[in-house]
């Protein structure tokens, strides 16, 4: 019996891919009506990848039918099952133009922003994508503001905000690593600038500081400028750290990094004791 179930198993796939393979070679008017069915069957067994060679073949032989709009929310939604957003969130997007008063509109025009949103690359990598992506969604909220979608729509933006975040944190704290430190404060003033309500804003907040200290510490104590004449660049720059290490401990007084905090502060403090005759 085991022998007889594994001949007829092999028998059907052999007889469903011979089938496949014709409706594939298949020319004329009778063919786009067994291809359409038949993509729709593959569609429906979760055999994305076959139906979308069918469905690709008929699409222009549907434009303008009434059974267009099925074929083209089946043709778009088989990219995104296949994973190909690109193409993916493009279909969609053409459906959504094409058929503004369909029942599968909304649903359409989630999918083509989240074809974008999968599109996101890992922070550390260029973030055209990522900035796109919230664009598209931000669109769709705006267009559908009762949408069912809309609560996973907001998450997805909040995930990839954090992501530019990710990205823009990590560029200053490199600056920091590699002691570059006026790239380091000006990064992290931008930071703290662009995402004011950013869950890294404590560590933000003390690496720019930690990288003014350090540009202080490291200073000359005078420097000749065209514009001011001489001026004492090293007690500018404590006077500078200071006002970013109260900003900070009135920000977080109760942080992990109050102890170095508060170390860099009398450091700075014993510093500008030998400019207090300066005025």
């Amino acid at each position: 019996m085991k022998h007889f179930f594994y001949i007829l198993l092999t028998i059907t796939v052999l007889t469903s891919c011979s089938e496949y393979q014709k409706a594939l070679k298949a020319d004329g008017e009778d063919a786009i009506a067994v291809k359409f069915k038949m993509g729709e069957d593959l569609y429906n067994e979760g055999k994305f990848a076959k139906a979308n060679r069918l469905f690709a073949q008929i699409v222009p032989n549907y434009r303008g039918k009434p059974q267009a709009e099925k074929l083209m929310y089946l043709y778009s939604n088989s990219f995104y099952q296949m994973k190909d957003y690109y193409v993916a969130g493009y279909q969609f997007e053409r459906f959504v133009s094409s058929y503004p008063n369909s029942e599968k509109l909304e649903e359409a025009a989630f999918l083509s922003a989240r074809s974008y949103y999968m599109l996101s690359p890992a922070y550390t990598k260029d973030q055209k994508e990522t900035k796109e992506a919230i664009e598209k969604l931000q669109e769709f909220i705006n267009l559908f503001p009762d949408s069912q979608y809309v609560a996973e729509a907001n998450t997805l933006i909040k995930e990839l905000d954090f992501k530019l975040e990710k990205k823009a944190f990590e560029i200053a704290k490199q600056y920091n690593r590699i002691s570059d430190f006026p790239a380091s404060v000006k990064s992290f003033d931008n930071f703290l600038f662009d995402f004011p309500g950013s869950t890294l804003r404590e560590d933000a907040l003390y690496y720019r500081l930690d990288s003014a200290y350090k540009l202080a510490i490291n200073s000359l104590e005078y420097k000749n400028t065209i514009q001011f004449g001489i001026v004492n660049l090293k007690k500018d720059r404590l006077e500078n750290a200071k006002e970013y290490a109260n900003a900070f401990k009135k920000a977080f007084p109760n942080s992990n990094y109050i102890e170095q905090v508060n170390d860099m502060t009398i450091n700075i403090e014993e510093e500008l004791k030998k400019y207090s005759s300066e005025s």
